[in-house]
């Protein structure tokens, strides 16, 4: 399969608060990150979530500091039943959370 990302993926275990912006409901979950990158994320989550969706999410970095961020859903595969796993690009962080990510990118390059 031909690598479409723009940015390197890490692995980082960390944890994310998901909401729907385009509704009422208040629903939220916790998911399990695989990788994460500046431009995007890859997780799991057991519920079932709506491609092109944005979500508001508080991603706890490494440091566990909270960057607080918006994604949309582009990818989207069952697991297993109960379990999906997606793939979102971040549209809503800021310069500087950005580049904490990419510090932390290019520490794991060097180390690595």
């Amino acid at each position: 399969m031909e690598e479409r990302r723009k940015s390197k993926r890490m692995d980082l275990e960390a944890r994310l608060m998901v909401k729907r912006l385009d509704s009422t409901e208040k629903h939220s979950v916790v998911i399990t990150i695989s990788d994460v990158s500046r431009t995007g994320v890859g997780f799991s989550c057991p519920d079932q979530l709506d491609i092109r969706a944005v979500y508001e999410c508080y991603l706890t970095i490494w440091t566990k500091e909270v960057i607080h961020v918006f994604m949309q859903i582009v990818r989207s595969e069952i697991e297993r039943p109960g379990s999906f796993h997606y793939g979102a690009v971040f549209i809503g962080m800021s310069e500087q959370d950005a580049f904490r990510i990419s510090v932390y990118e290019h520490f794991t390059e060097m180390t690595g």
